[in-house]
């Protein structure tokens, strides 16, 4: 699904502009807490390995549809007959099954429109109406009337007998009918055009819940904002629609013979063999040709989760190849009115369709169905097998924006099947992360934006969002968009940028992909994946960034010469201030106009909530700065820079100076001073020798031990100070 990110990313921009004005002071760095261990609670089990991938005994339970279906314009009704094949391929034995009744959202005393607040949603049926919801008229089970109870979007069929585990088939056979929404949740829905309505059809026929091997049965209630998790299988439709109707679907068109005139037919055969856009029907031939009556249309998908369609007489219709990875091929498809032409609009919907579909094939995993259809609706974006329901209105960016989404879902969940009801931030999330490297792709980067990610930290870490992990009906829905598609988004983002570095990364999210297609993956699964094939410690990360909302905040503690000198090097000191760590990268710019740039792995992290390094350098200084390409959204910038015009002045000094040996009569012990690379070691009687710090006016620590030396201006006696005590040692 997509959201207006137009909108969004504006108001994150403002958010961002604002500063620090929305930044919440971070909790103190605790390195134990963050990378304290036992981050996954379960072990292998023989559905689900340890390394990420499918068990040795994984199963999956499956369910085929064969559907029939009719149109009714005059009272926007859908008439239909689902016919259910589903396989118990679990270990278990099964005494009654669950179906979803998604269209039961829209009746009056519905679950979903109970949580609709007095201000409005994106969600229900926007206050119209109507008689919504389903009129079951029949359930058979294996030909014979079986009873069955509904609750709300479920139904439950109780099995006169139990179903058989490993390989136990129900057939289940439903007839029943429902009004179709003007605008059904954001999903689905009508819209008057110049030449007739548009039916954007979905969620229209009873869908098996998943029974798997994490929770049973998933009998969550559709309440609109959180999606859906679905069983895969084979889909045949025939769809029965006024004779001057078009109809698009999930899937291939079975009869084209039958519902297109030669001259149309003709035409496709041409688009099969184009990388350019064909039109098949054209503006000027709406309204031609009408004919009485009804026409059914044949569709078949397989290895699919789900089924949509598209019908109006009003449909423009144009096409072109997609070519795919070892040869294959597909069909882009775009189904619009005459109000969304244009080559600055939907005139573009097929190139942008063939690209998006293309890209992805090509670097993640091949598209697996035979057509990619974009319908023009009143939809803001929505997404389904193989066909995908876009804004009428959206050209530009913004089409070319919606397009590449809504197709990504075919890879996030269509391929890899993750549970959207629970975590939508495992389609929406990696799609969007996608998305921004495909948008970067298209066309040489014609509609891409590089995101300033530093400047978002204020903004995404903001005390009032929820964490990631929650699920859509459990957060704000104002929050939506955030943590469902940016925040995972852009956590990707970094994982892949500054973590684990593009290749790493990509070899692992390919791996996740083809280990989880047609199947269905949880986030450790997921977690686990990628670790195991970048070979990376990660948990951090995850509990920082999706299981907690942690903030990032790291900054320049401190930045001196050696010795007061320049031309011995510096010593820079950063620290890590907020909840989450993140591997650093320090710029350092000269006077002279040079640069240099150090990075610091995460395990500097593991156990220092400050890290003080040298830099080999013999030149004046003009900057630091943490993050100087700006790919980690860190909480406060403010703490990022440091100037030469912040340097303390410190007297330069000759090290070999400070050497010897110095006693007390206080203490039974000496201490040997030392230089080493132009640095001061100091070793008591019996102990290792350790490095001294010069903070100026001739005085040297270790922080560590809260020692402090000061010498005296003729380096013969030497005042030592630890916690709060002071000794007197004096040269030998």
């Amino acid at each position: 699904m997509k959201l207006k990110f137009p909108n969004l990313l504006s108001a994150v921009a403002i958010f961002a502009f604002t500063g620090n004005a929305y930044a919440q002071e971070a909790p103190k760095y605790d390195y134990v807490e963050a990378f304290k261990p036992f981050f996954y609670t379960q072990t292998g089990t023989p559905t689900r390995s340890a390394s990420g991938q499918p068990g040795y005994a994984y199963w999956q339970n499956s369910a085929s549809y064969n559907l029939n279906v009719s149109l009714n314009e005059a009272k926007n009704e859908i008439t239909g007959t689902a016919e259910i094949t589903y396989t118990n391929n679990s270990t278990d034995r099964l005494s009654f099954l669950w179906l979803q009744l998604d269209q039961n959202l829209f009746a009056k005393d519905s679950r979903g429109n109970a949580v609709v607040p007095m201000s409005g949603s994106r969600n229900g049926a926007h206050g119209e109406e109507f008689d919504g919801g389903y009129r079951i008229k029949s359930v058979k089970l294996d030909g014979k009337d079986v009873k069955y109870t509904v609750t709300d979007t479920r139904m439950q069929i109780d099995l006169p007998s139990e179903l058989k585990a490993q390989g136990g088939v129900a057939r289940i056979k439903i007839e029943y009918s429902f009004l179709s929404p003007k605008y059904g949740s954001d999903r689905m829905g009508i819209e008057d055009t110049k030449n007739g309505k548009v039916y954007t059809i979905a969620q229209w026929y009873p869908r098996m819940c998943v029974y798997d091997d994490v929770l049973g049965w998933n009998t969550m209630p559709y309440l609109g904002a959180s999606e859906f998790y679905l069983e895969y299988g084979d889909i045949t439709a025939n769809i029965t629609v006024p004779a001057n109707h078009y109809v698009v679907a999930s899937g291939e068109l079975l009869n084209a013979k039958e519902v297109y005139s030669k001259e149309e037919n003709n035409r496709w055969e041409q688009a099969k063999n184009s990388d350019k856009t064909v039109m098949i029907r054209t503006e000027s031939e709406i309204g031609k040709n009408q004919q009485a009556g009804t026409k059914t249309w044949k569709f078949k998908i397989t290895q699919a989760r789900d089924f949509a369609w598209a019908s109006s007489p009003a449909f423009i219709l144009d096409a072109a190849r997609i070519n795919l990875p070892d040869g294959k091929k597909s069909m882009a498809i775009s189904a619009y009115p005459a109000e969304s032409a244009g080559k600055d609009a939907w005139g573009r919907s097929t190139e942008y369709t063939k690209a998006a579909i293309e890209h992805y094939s090509a670097k993640w995993y091949p598209y697996t169905y035979p057509a990619a259809t974009n319908v023009a609706g009143n939809e803001g974006g929505m997404e389904y097998p193989g066909i995908v329901f876009c804004h009428m209105k959206s050209k530009g960016s913004e089409l070319w924006g919606v397009t590449d989404h809504e197709f990504g879902h075919n890879w996030f969940p269509m391929i890899v099947g993750s549970n959207e009801r629970l975590f939508a931030w495992m389609d929406e999330g990696f799609n969007t992360f996608i998305n921004e490297l495909s948008t970067e792709a298209f066309n040489k980067g014609e509609y891409y934006e590089k995101k300033n990610v530093a400047q978002m930290g204020a903004f995404l870490m903001n005390d009032n969002f929820e964490p990631i992990m929650v699920g859509p009906d459990n957060m704000k829905e104002n929050s939506i968009g955030i943590l469902a598609y940016y925040k995972p988004g852009l956590g990707l983002g970094i994982l892949r940028e500054s973590i684990l570095g593009p290749e790493k990364f990509d070899k692992a999210f390919r791996t996740y992909i083809e280990r989880w297609a047609f199947k269905h993956p949880t986030p450790w699964d997921f977690f686990h994946t990628m670790e195991n094939v970048s070979g990376e410690e990660l948990n951090w990360f995850w509990r920082g960034w999706f299981i907690n909302k942690w903030k990032i905040d790291q900054g320049i503690k401190d930045v001196k010469y050696v010795n007061g000198d320049f031309k011995n090097g510096a010593q820079i000191t950063v620290e890590n201030i907020g909840q989450l760590p993140m591997p650093t990268t320090v710029q350092v710019k000269f006077k002279d106009g040079t640069e240099k740039m150090v990075k610091l792995p995460i395990e500097v992290w593991k156990r220092n909530k400050d890290w003080t390094f040298k830099l080999d350098s013999n030149k004046e200084i003009e900057q630091v700065r943490l993050d100087p390409n700006s790919q980690i959204p860190d909480v406060n910038s403010q703490n990022n820079l440091w100037t030469s015009a912040q340097a303390k002045p410190v007297e330069k000094i000759n090290i070999k100076d400070f050497t010897g040996v110095y006693g007390s009569k206080e203490l039974p012990l000496k201490i040997t001073f030392t230089e080493k690379d132009n640095k001061l070691y100091a070793q008591a009687t019996g102990q290792q020798a350790f490095p001294l710090e010069y903070t100026g006016s001739n005085t040297f620590t270790f922080e560590m031990a809260q020692i402090s030396m000061t010498f005296s201006q003729d380096k013969k006696t030497i005042v030592f100070s630890q916690a709060g005590k002071e000794f007197k040692f004096t040269r030998e």
